[in-house]
């Protein structure tokens, strides 16, 4: 098949069938017809994350490279800030992000074991697992309803002495009050992660000006799992603007080395050689001194390569995912469901990039009839994740203790939440058919 081929010409001929394959074997139908599975989130792709996959798995380079490298720039400079590590997860880049912030090189403002960090129970654990595996200890503040955030109002109170940090989600692509958080960060000198994992794209006015959610605390987190705004199979980014930051995240990423030599690559300073490390001897090795205990939760460039085409698509995703919001919310109140649940609201300043609309049922409205019908006319429904996340067996052990967290006040609204709300997905994939069935079949069993 490769006679008289030089490798380029073989490459770009796979890569022409590649496509070719993808066309006629993966391109999918969007007509919908009322009783066909409506999936919760699906992959969008076509014959450009394919063809990319294959290009980077006929390198045979395998761990990051070329396409790490472009993602990495690319993600940078879509969201305006200086700095992006990919890794395997939205899991590994929260327990980054939350590591970098015990390292040593930060000082004073290191979070030790026992300190305390503000957050939320209503969301998903990985938000909150790096804190209690490293023996933080979690400072549980109730949400609102509607916006399904952070009640602001408790941050006060939550405070204490032993605080040192803020993490919190963006639930389902609504921008958390990033304002009023930042100020209370700013005020108690606190760090702010922003876990930006159900947010990708989602913009906040603050003081005038647009940023991309996960861009104004010190550093933010992505996912890139399957369902979410973007994919790459698995796959995770941690972003900030803070160099030191950036070289404590990178450390804590691979392996905790203090090298700063990227895969491939030796001795780029020109010292790896001559410097003193620890009680190590004059001298050694710099690519095997350890500044952190860190891990190693790089992505492949396999992942990488899809994640390339992904991002060229992004904008679009995100322009589909508002317009799939905007018309389910406005057939289900033509449709009267308002009277029955409460339907979903944009944080104040915020342009959400929304993940899911979430719905809590009023008093007197059974979530478990509603999502059983749901799900029989083939619409997938997901709840928030851990509803009360401290109700879960994760936490029997502390709750008999009472010792390992803290709960401010009550946690009526996320004790609601658990009980009373669910959602269903707009991704981009989506038809104006598909949302108009779903509405239909919600108004009809409400």
């Amino acid at each position: 098949m490769f006679e008289n081929m030089n490798e380029q010409e073989a490459r770009d001929r796979i890569l022409e069938m590649v496509g070719e394959y993808c066309d006629k074997f993966h391109k999918r139908d969007t007509a919908f017809m009322e009783g066909q599975r409506i999936p919760y989130a699906s992959r969008v792709y076509d014959r450009e994350e394919m063809m990319n996959l294959v290009d980077s798995s006929l390198e045979f380079w395998l761990t990051s490279g070329r396409y790490t490298d472009e993602f990495e720039q690319s993600l940078a400079k879509y969201l305006g800030i200086k700095y992006c590590s990919l890794v395997n997860s939205g899991s590994s880049a929260n327990l980054i992000a939350f590591m970098a912030l015990t390292s040593p090189l930060l000082g004073d403002r290191q979070v030790k074991r026992g300190d305390e960090v503000i957050t939320v129970a209503a969301g998903f654990p990985t938000t909150v697992t790096p804190m209690i595996q490293y023996g933080a200890v979690p400072v549980f503040v109730d949400v609102t309803i509607g916006q399904y955030n952070i009640d602001v109002t408790k941050l006060e109170e939550a405070y204490s002495g032993k605080c040192k940090a803020v993490m919190l989600a963006h639930t389902l692509g609504n921008p958390f009050d990033l304002k009023a958080v930042k100020d209370f960060c700013d005020r108690h000198k606190l760090w702010l992660i922003e876990d930006n994992c159900d947010a990708l794209g989602s913009k906040y006015i603050l003081d005038g000006m647009e940023y991309f959610t996960g861009t104004v605390g010190d550093i933010g987190t992505s996912s890139f799992y399957p369902p979410h705004h973007m994919t790459m199979g698995e796959g995770g980014a941690v972003y900030t603007n803070d160099p030191l930051l950036n070289k404590c995240i990178r450390s804590f990423r691979d392996w905790g080395r203090d090298c700063v030599c990227p895969s491939g690559h030796d001795n780029l300073c020109g010292h790896r050689f001559d410097g003193q490390y620890g009680e190590l001897p004059k001298g050694y090795d710099h690519k095997y001194v350890y500044s952190h205990f860190g891990y190693n939760l790089k992505a492949t460039d396999m992942q990488a390569a899809i994640g390339c085409a992904q991002l060229k698509k992004f904008p679009g995703f995100v322009k589909r995912r508002r317009h799939n919001f905007d018309l389910l919310k406005d057939l289900l109140i033509k449709g009267g469901a308002q009277d029955k649940l409460i339907l979903p609201e944009a944080a104040g300043n915020s342009i959400p990039s929304w993940f899911g609309f979430l719905m809590t049922c009023r008093e007197g409205v059974s979530r478990n009839d509603i999502v059983r019908k749901l799900e029989a006319d083939g619409i997938q429904t997901r709840m928030l994740f851990s509803g009360n996340l401290i109700k879960h067996p994760c936490f029997d052990e502390m709750r008999a203790s009472g010792s390992g967290y803290r709960v401010v006040g009550s946690l009526d609204n996320t004790d609601r939440i658990m009980n009373d709300s669910f959602w269903i997905g707009v991704y981009p994939g989506m038809t104006d058919e598909m949302i108009g069935y779903m509405s239909t079949q919600i108004c009809a069993c409400i």
